[in-house]
């Protein structure tokens, strides 16, 4: 069941959607993360897809998630969930998006993502970052804008992750030497490429399997990046299939030792999950730092 109060706020954002009342006849609960509580709801219209949150915990996170996945459903290639709308009350926020049916892989399911995420990846900007910060996770992503990729990701992506996890006592001084150290050897490791719009958070558990057996991505993390980011995404928690890494290469061909680059981008994601779930995680960073800094 929703939560009180949702049913008649988002009733409101099914009528600005469909230009026509579409009520809500019930609802049942879905895996929804340890965040959101996420809800499959029957309407009058269609079955949506609603999550929500608590409204003063994570300020406009449902508006910055909905801004990232129409940007990436504006570039019409890997498949995006239309967002219907996003909505408040006095204890929640939510978003409403299309439900998507799942299905079983087609066989070109791998190549069809690998291509098309290529495709996305095409989809560039002047700068690396975004107009507005949003999320990674529960934690404020930000995005303030550089010509440099090394320093967005110094500067936007690292440095926050390493501030944040000092203070919490997680870090020290040993730490923080040997970032420095990494960070004079970026340049000499990482290829320089124009800006490409990435999903940012595409590990196996951000892709769905649409009825008609092809990719779906969503909760986003988006930005103007380097596009090896959701490569490296793709390998943290379990690999893609390897069809999904050669048919990306074919479309738009990394330079080589992309393999070898993997963990310097994952650094990002890995800092931010000693942030949020502590100790465990740390043995990874330090061993990335390690491996690719001198002294």
């Amino acid at each position: 069941m929703l939560p009180r109060g949702i049913k008649q706020e988002a009733e409101k954002v099914l009528l600005d959607y469909y230009g026509a009342p579409a009520g809500i006849e019930g609802s049942s609960t879905l895996g929804g993360g340890s965040i959101n509580a996420a809800f499959r709801v029957e309407t009058t219209e269609e079955d949506v897809f609603l999550k929500c949150n608590d409204v003063h915990s994570y300020p406009d996170m449902f508006e910055k998630e909905s801004a990232g996945l129409s940007l990436m459903r504006k570039t019409r290639t890997v498949y995006v969930p239309e967002v219907i709308g996003t909505g408040k009350t006095h204890s929640h926020s939510f978003i409403i998006m299309e439900f998507i049916h799942s299905g079983m892989r087609k066989d070109s399911f791998w190549d069809d993502f690998g291509k098309n995420l290529a495709a996305m990846h095409g989809h560039s900007s002047k700068m690396f970052g975004l107009d507005h910060d949003n999320y990674m996770g529960s934690l404020v992503q930000s995005n303030n804008r550089h010509q440099n990729w090394y320093d967005f990701f110094i500067l936007q992506r690292l440095e926050p992750q390493v501030r944040l996890a000092r203070n919490s006592g997680y870090l020290n001084q040993g730490h923080i030497d040997q970032f420095q150290r990494l960070y004079k050897e970026l340049i000499n490791i990482i290829p320089e490429e124009k800006p490409a719009l990435v999903h940012g958070d595409l590990y196996s558990g951000n892709y769905l399997i649409t009825d008609s057996g092809t990719p779906c991505i969503l909760d986003p993390a988006t930005a103007y990046n380097h596009r090896e980011v959701d490569i490296a995404m793709s390998t943290l928690f379990g690999l893609f299939d390897d069809r999904f890494y050669s048919s990306y290469n074919e479309e738009s061909p990394m330079h080589p030792g992309w393999e070898q680059r993997i963990d310097i981008y994952n650094l990002y994601p890995l800092l931010v999950h000693v942030n949020l779930f502590g100790m465990a995680y740390l043995s990874s960073v330090e061993r990335i730092t390690r491996k690719f800094s001198q002294g």
